[in-house]
């Protein structure tokens, strides 16, 4: 199944020191590399990956979660992956998911994967997810999938994977350095019509884990209605 695909997981890491050992000890024996790209953390992450025998590249500057994801895909196709798989190294995303992510992919019900957090109200929140992070999820779901047609019960994930096809033929370099990247990348995806799948991941919000905060998350809201919008109005190809 597996053995004809080249599998590359990418990590784009931004003080993720506490947590990367975790995220990359369960990360299953199918994944044939993982890069981790170093957003010029604060911390060790860099050095920690390094121990660990994965492809590092630091950055010189912060370019931003978005910046960090253009590197990560940059660099796994030029490495010759067929499935790349995003997860965040804060291990918030179960990374032992990654081979029905790629397996779905490598047998080709979907272009796209996303690992979706929202099953419930209740066991959303009793993973920790703040309360106001909930109600902006499902408001700004609800609002994507009416703009797109589609019915995705979480646009809003940090756990996602790709056939090569999709990062070779989107627009993804042009899209925002910032968190917004996710929501331009989905709707571009859409656009072209590519097969998109879910699967559901376990709710991990602990301290560790990344979150941006209140006011980030707010900019980020406005930018994803601005994204619907254009894409509404034929502006994504």
């Amino acid at each position: 199944m597996y053995s004809s695909h080249k599998i590359i997981v990418v990590l784009p890491a931004y003080n993720a020191a506490k947590t990367l050992e975790k995220t990359v000890a369960d990360l299953p024996n199918i994944v044939d590399e993982i890069i981790l790209v170093d957003d010029k953390s604060s911390d060790d992450t860099a050095g920690i990956a390094k121990k660990l025998g994965l492809t590092v590249v630091v950055h010189g500057n912060n370019k931003g979660y978005g910046g960090n994801q253009k590197t990560c895909y940059e660099i796994a196709l030029n490495h010759g992956a067929d499935i790349i798989v995003m997860i965040h190294p804060d291990y918030q995303y179960d990374p032992k998911l990654v081979k029905y992510f790629a397996e779905f992919i490598a047998d080709d019900y979907f272009d796209v994967m996303l690992g979706t957090r929202i099953r419930s109200r209740r066991e959303t929140l009793a993973g920790g997810m703040p309360l106001y992070k909930y109600l902006a999820n499902r408001v700004l779901t609800m609002f994507e999938n009416l703009i797109s047609g589609r019915n995705l019960s979480e646009w809003h994930t940090g756990m996602r994977a790709y056939k090569r096809e999709v990062l070779e033929k989107i627009s993804w370099k042009n899209n925002s350095d910032d968190f917004v990247f996710d929501s331009q990348m989905l709707f571009k995806i859409i656009a072209r019509k590519y097969r998109v799948g879910e699967i559901p991941v376990p709710v991990r919000y602990f301290k560790e884990a990344s979150s941006i905060n209140f006011w980030r998350s707010l900019k980020y809201g406005m930018l994803t209605v601005w994204t619907g919008i254009k894409y509404f109005f034929g502006l994504y190809k």
